[in-house]
């Protein structure tokens, strides 16, 4: 069974996820712990909880879901993964980061990428990758058929979906996502979103206001 531990950070309420099972293996998505205050409620909880870090998963790279990156890659010593075509989005944060007050981001590296119908492996757990890009170039979703979960980024919200205005969105790309990709699962899969409460995909599909296809 996935355990799922939501931790809020930064100045943009990021959701940062901990993700593991009976084994004590743990995955990390969206690490955005960025303050020293929000890196010591992370560890602490890893600590208490005796997990193990295995990875860091990026659903895209956009900057409130890489700020703690590196610091938690360093920590662990564990590998950091995302899509490659989410490398350019990476990249740029250490360019606008001190515009939004960062000056202390330090950059990470991916060590290697995925691809829709890629795996994860942690424990006795495996998770499957969906691309959906429309928010981000390289946007991908993590999700387990048997516990109905999927980390869905910034792709599709309570009553809401992610923004296109930034470099690489697209509004067309993004519905296309959640209509061909999420919206083909389950409805009683909870989607855990970047950012707000979590969901369900048979709710978005009868009222988001957005997306909704009745």
């Amino acid at each position: 069974m996935i355990n799922i531990q939501t931790f809020t950070f930064n100045p943009f309420e990021e959701n940062t996820y901990v993700l593991f099972d009976e084994t004590k293996e743990a995955v990390i998505i969206d690490p955005g712990c960025y303050e020293k205050e929000e890196r010591e409620e992370f560890t602490s909880f890893i600590e208490i909880n005796n997990l193990k870090v295995t990875e860091i998963l990026n659903t895209h790279c956009h900057i409130d879901h890489v700020l703690g990156n590196n610091f938690v890659k360093e920590f662990y010593k564990v590998k950091l993964t995302h899509h490659r075509q989410d490398e350019a989005v990476h990249r740029a944060v250490k360019a606008y980061a001190p515009n939004y007050g960062f000056v202390k981001y330090e950059e990470a590296f991916a060590d290697r990428y995925v691809e829709e119908g890629d795996k994860i492996r942690f424990g006795n757990t495996i998770l499957d990758i969906v691309f959906v890009p429309g928010h981000a170039p390289g946007h991908v979703a993590y999700y387990n058929l048997e516990n109905k979960i999927c980390m869905g980024g910034d792709v599709l919200f309570y009553d809401s979906i992610g923004r296109t205005d930034l470099p690489g969105g697209n509004f067309d790309t993004l519905i296309k996502s959640i209509h061909e990709k999420l919206f083909t699962m389950p409805d009683d899969m909870t989607v855990y979103p970047g950012h707000g409460p979590k969901t369900t995909i048979g709710r978005e599909k009868k009222v988001n206001p957005f997306c909704a296809i009745g």
